[in-house]
């Protein structure tokens, strides 16, 4: 799938949809909301103004001349990615919406395999692909990516109890993403943070019974790493060696290997990593189309 989004060329066309905006948003729910943060980052990187929102959050009144927008929705069916859309599209604004293949939105960068998962895994990695080429990654860099992905990691101990995932910078994305993916397919109770957060009351409540995993540790992240072990929690470090001039793509890999943790957590609990909402949760009402 990263091979093919690689050598495609989709995004060429929404690239140039972009090109000259003063300002870009970029605009998600849930999983999508940590894409745009990534794509912001990457964009504002290479001297784009670049601003990230939740779908629930963006309002005309936030727009101005000469903004552009992306909206990212991998079903196309989220109400609040929708009405986005549509504000934008009632204002004029410069739009590109990353989508998955079955969504018939013309402006739209389409993905090549419909998500069949709740928990949206593979439309995800997709998305940043997008990003990373609307940011101007080149087929090379995302051919390095595609070649990196690690297999499964099985260093982590299930947590007794919960979990925490710790990052600096980009990687406190992925650790949100991650725990993201871990509390709805393994059905455990996790958490991302940047180190920050953690620090600041974040890591007040976790005890012996939980686990840390720490992404990618800078200074910071490793005192956190310590005063963790001496509180007797079990702690685990995943590093990348990936480098490829783009911090988006760089997340891709340490996503697949959190994705996979998912799974094996999933697996060991005896849970359906694919279906996320259950119960009253599932009440149709609460997911209008």
């Amino acid at each position: 799938m990263i091979e093919g989004l690689a050598v495609s060329g989709a995004a060429t066309e929404a690239r140039a949809r972009l090109a000259g905006a003063r300002r870009v948003w970029l605009i998600g729910t849930g999983t999508s909301l940590h894409a745009a943060e990534l794509g912001a980052a990457e964009l504002t990187r290479t001297g784009v103004d670049a601003r990230w929102i939740a779908s629930n959050g963006f309002e005309r009144e936030l727009l101005r001349d000469g903004d552009a927008a992306v909206v990212i929705t991998h079903t196309g069916h989220t109400e609040y990615a929708r009405r986005s859309r549509s504000l934008l599209l009632e204002a004029g604004v410069p739009l590109v919406s990353i989508t998955g293949p079955d969504v018939d939105w013309p402006e739209a960068v389409r993905t090549p395999i419909a998500e069949t998962s709740e928990t949206y895994t593979v439309s995800y990695t997709a998305a940043l692909v997008v990003l990373a080429q609307l940011a101007g990654a080149t087929a090379e860099s995302i051919q390095t990516v595609a070649a990196a992905l690690d297999a499964e990691d099985n260093d982590v101990p299930m947590p007794a109890r919960a979990m925490a995932i710790v990052g600096p910078g980009p990687w406190s994305v992925t650790a949100r993403e991650g725990a993201l993916k871990i509390r709805e397919g393994a059905r455990i109770l996790c958490e991302g943070f940047d180190p920050d957060r953690l620090l600041h009351g974040g890591a007040v409540p976790y005890t012996s019974a939980d686990t840390l995993l720490v992404l990618q540790p800078d200074e910071l992240t490793n005192g956190i790493r310590h005063a963790a072990r001496l509180e007797r929690m079990a702690v685990t470090t995943w590093t990348s060696k990936v480098r490829t001039g783009s911090p988006l793509l760089d997340q891709i890999p340490m996503t697949v290997r959190l994705q996979r943790l998912a799974l094996r957590f999933a697996r060991l609990r005896g849970q359906n990593a694919d279906v996320a909402i259950t119960g009253a949760w599932a009440d149709p009402e609460l997911w209008p189309n």
